[in-house]
């Protein structure tokens, strides 16, 4: 297998070896958390791919989907509250 090969400003080359993988290298790993096992998420971006770790992805939802809810507005309560007319209608 070849090694990744630095190429300056932090891009690292590498190559696709056979059934679609790619190394990505420890440092990179490391800094982002990746351990052997960790789940990560690909994205197209335009003609690139992203990959993102897990927790990056949560995080990247939960800024989505706090634009979307009212300030002061508890999704958690009104989830609750619907559960309960839900109950009490039946």
């Amino acid at each position: 297998m070849r090694r990744a090969v630095k190429t300056g400003g932090g891009i690292v080359r590498t190559k696709v070896t056979q059934g679609g993988r790619i190394v990505i290298p420890a440092e990179m790993r490391r800094r982002l958390g990746i351990e052997i096992g960790s789940d990560v998420n690909l994205t197209l971006d335009g003609d690139s791919v992203r990959i993102l770790t897990q927790k990056e992805s949560i995080r990247m939802a939960q800024a989505l989907f706090r634009k979307m809810v009212p300030e002061g507005v508890s999704l958690v309560d009104e989830l609750i509250a619907d559960r309960r007319r839900e109950a009490a209608n039946e």
